[in-house]
């Protein structure tokens, strides 16, 4: 993508200097971790953390380096000077980006609105690092980027990005863009009612029938990430091989593909993002089509 001279939005909040929580791991395409419960400390166990901490303060005072004696006997040293400026400059470069790319989302959609007379309230994305808390609850880098319909944010951990990359071979910053660009589907789904009578809809269904449903709401969100990217071919942003780069991205991140990486087979019943040939399919319906009428994903097959 060349983004050389586009605006940066001014939707993004960045909380990542708020500290690092549970980092990436386990399946990061917007399905929830597992918090894992700590039982209740037992009085024994708070006596035996007073006196530990007594004979830290002492050996603190006769001057002993207590960290190395709580260690594994090897010395932690701070990263350098240099490693702490890469580090940041990496950050800065993926926070502009993200800017960037939720800027081009914006002006696509409020164009779309506008053209239909409906005005489009852009949403809040939220850059987080490791864990973070929503209106929707708490949520770790495990959980992927992810869009809550109560707060109206997208929340996102860039080392996602990183994952993308090495664990599931989905690289390319198109690939990136398209995974933003699938959340701010959601955003619109939510503005037009889509989430909402899903959210209501699935109370009454069983888990069959809510995870065929589910499937619906994001291939439909594949398909308006599809039609951002017309608007970006359009103005000319799109290079060559990164309409193959968002095709690869849904592919890899198809459920069976999921589940084959992780358990070695594929449960179809199981399903709630859509499979890797249906996540293509319907972005690319939407990046050929550009309609907003094309995404109907709720009437026939998908």
């Amino acid at each position: 993508m060349d983004l050389k001279g586009s605006r940066e939005s001014k939707n993004v909040e960045d909380v990542r200097s708020q500290g690092r929580g549970p980092g990436p791991g386990g399946d990061p395409f917007g399905r929830r971790g597992i918090n894992i419960p700590m039982g209740n400390m037992r009085g024994g166990s708070i006596g035996s953390i007073v006196l530990i901490v007594i004979v830290v303060i002492v050996l603190q005072f006769m001057g002993v380096d207590v960290g190395s004696l709580l260690g594994d006997g090897t010395t932690t040293s701070r990263p350098s000077d240099s490693q702490t400026v890469q580090t940041q400059q990496s950050d800065d470069e993926s926070a502009v980006f993200v800017r960037k790319v939720l800027a081009e989302t914006e002006d696509a959609w409020n164009g779309i609105f506008a053209a239909a007379g409906e005005r489009y309230q852009e949403p809040k994305l939220v850059l987080f690092s490791g864990g973070v808390t929503s209106a929707c609850g708490m949520a770790s880098a495990a959980t992927g980027p992810f869009y809550c319909p109560s707060d109206q944010k997208v929340y996102l951990d860039t080392a996602f990005f990183d994952e993308m990359r090495n664990r599931f071979e989905a690289s390319g910053d198109f690939a990136q863009a398209y995974v933003i660009a699938h959340e701010v589907g959601h955003h619109v789904q939510n503005l037009t009612g889509v989430l909402p009578r899903f959210n209501q809809q699935r109370r009454s269904m069983n888990e069959s029938e809510a995870n065929e449903m589910s499937v619906r709401v994001e291939l439909q969100a594949d398909c308006y990430a599809g039609i951002w990217g017309r608007y970006t071919d359009q103005k000319g942003i799109l290079e060559r091989g990164d309409l193959d780069e968002a095709i690869n991205a849904a592919q890899q991140i198809g459920d069976d593909a999921l589940q084959k990486r992780s358990q070695g087979y594929v449960v179809p019943d199981s399903f709630t993002h859509g499979s890797s040939a249906q996540r293509a399919k319907w972005f690319r319906r939407g990046f050929d089509t550009g309609k907003v009428s094309a995404c109907d994903t709720f009437s026939g097959p998908v």
